[in-house]
């Protein structure tokens, strides 16, 4: 029977030490039993919030400014002026990428982090824009930690109105075209070839979250659809800003009527007629609930739980959980436990970078200490955390991750960690408790046969059962 490995291995993070014991009595039961409550960080990283790193930000680029000002003249001014708003970023994006590789390696909640993870890729946000740079991180542990084992809607609102995520798609700048501040321009004749003074819509959060965090691409949604709900989003922005986007407490989500379209809208059939705020808080709560999202959201948890080509039956099952409770998390995520397709004893996953360095890490039953330890692994294998360079996350299929190239580095990278590990480690010891039955009587021989200990573990790395998931 390989239950046990199954719950730890495919719907876990990898086995640490004891891990697949606790699991053997009941696997589902363990499951389950990680299905309530906030998913909090396990490990000792302190962490600012949003709103501090924003207010640091928006201290670093008035001091840019003032660089630029009094030094523009000396050649090294844009640099140093640039440093400064780096140095602003930097220390709370290493510590954001470090907690969360120390999480994954510690926590005894680990099919509840990796749903974290999965719902950080879902909604998901990329580092590489320098406006959030120091922010990707706060979306996944303000927004989706506390809301991952609760309702949907809730999970979605939180997402969509964080800071992070208002930022990388810009919607603070979404002005609608009738709106308060459109119009008071127009009356002072502001409409002129200056770009940054024009006013209007923009659709990228709106496309975004019809697209990818709820109807899906074929969700059954027009052009028009996309740019009535990117009115109707109008005004959701961040507070502490300056000029038209004065007011508000910094980092933190701030409604500005002035710039919101007024008016009744037609969004997916049905008229909007709520003001304000509540008018977007009303949309999103339709779309949390329509049969375009249960299937959308179903069909990726299966993808990622399951294998890359999602079982119909499965889909369908996960789908009918998630309209039958209302988009509670904990009921879809048990229809998808209850699925005998998502037990089937063959590793059917390939595992991204994320999952071998988060799994080597549980096998040896370590966590990093240093920013450096992890960065620098995600950099080689190529996943850059936080960083998957576009909304749509990284992908979730083996076909992305298993190239001639990609496979070398994992064969390099995984001689470098056997080189740091094997100092007292059994490799046989750590094939046993990081594996259990699914260790291959190949595998296994390849391991005693090893010259040394650290050709052991990097073999062990390399086995196509610890490869897979």
């Amino acid at each position: 029977m390989v239950q046990s490995e199954i719950a730890v291995l495919r719907f876990g993070l990898g086995a640490r030490p004891g891990d697949l014991s606790a699991a053997a009595g009941d696997p589902r039961a363990w499951l389950r039993t990680q299905l309530t409550g906030a998913v909090t960080l396990a490990g000792d990283t302190p962490l600012a919030p949003s709103q501090q790193i924003f207010a640091e930000v928006v201290e670093a680029r008035e001091e840019r400014k003032e660089m630029k000002a009094l030094d523009a003249a000396q050649p090294d001014a844009n640099k140093a002026a640039f440093n400064v708003l780096r140095n602003a970023y930097v220390p709370h994006y290493r510590a954001q990428v470090l907690a969360r590789a120390q999480s994954a390696a510690l926590t005894a909640r680990p099919f509840a982090e990796r749903l974290v993870h999965f719902w950080t890729n879902h909604f998901a946000i990329s580092a590489d824009k320098g406006a959030i740079f120091g922010l990707a991180g706060t979306l996944e542990n303000e927004a989706i930690r506390p809301h991952t084992n609760g309702r949907f809607i809730d999970l979605l609102m939180a997402v969509e109105q964080h800071p992070a995520m208002l930022a990388f798609l810009d919607n603070q700048y979404s002005v609608g075209t009738d709106s308060p501040a459109a119009q008071a321009a127009a009356r002072r004749q502001l409409f002129r070839a200056n770009s940054k003074r024009r006013f209007g819509i923009n659709e990228n959060l709106a496309r975004e979250i019809l697209e990818l965090h709820t109807l899906g691409v074929n969700g059954g949604y027009s052009q028009q659809d996309v740019t009535s709900f990117a009115q109707i989003i109008t005004g959701w922005s961040i507070g502490g800003g300056k000029g038209r986007l004065a007011g508000g407490d910094a980092g933190r989500f701030y409604f500005r009527d002035n710039l919101h379209e007024p008016g009744a809208k037609m969004f997916l059939g049905k008229r909007y007629v709520q003001e304000g705020q509540a008018q977007g808080e009303a949309a999103l709560k339709d779309l949390a609930r329509h049969p375009a999202t249960a299937h959308f959201i179903a069909t990726k948890l299966t993808r990622h739980f399951v294998c890359d080509e999602p079982p119909p039956a499965t889909v369908e099952r996960v789908a009918g959980a998630f309209l039958a409770s209302d988009g509670d998390l904990p009921h879809v995520y048990s229809a998808l436990i209850e699925s005998s397709e998502a037990w089937n004893a063959s590793p059917r996953k390939f595992k991204t970078p994320e999952d071998l360095v988060f799994s080597t890490l549980r096998a040896f039953g370590s966590a990093p200490g240093k920013p450096e330890e992890v960065l620098r692994s995600f950099e080689f294998l190529g996943q850059r955390q936080y960083t998957p360079g576009s909304p749509a996350g990284w992908p979730d299929i083996a076909q992305a991750w298993d190239g001639s190239d990609a496979l070398m580095r994992r064969v390099l990278w995984a001689s470098r960690v056997a080189e740091h590990f094997d100092s007292g480690i059994d490799p046989l010891q750590i094939a046993a408790s990081s594996l259990g039955n699914y260790a291959r009587a190949e595998t296994l021989a390849a391991v005693r046969r090893a010259a040394s200990a650290p050709q052991a573990l990097a073999l062990l790395i390399m086995s196509p059962e610890f490869q897979r998931r």
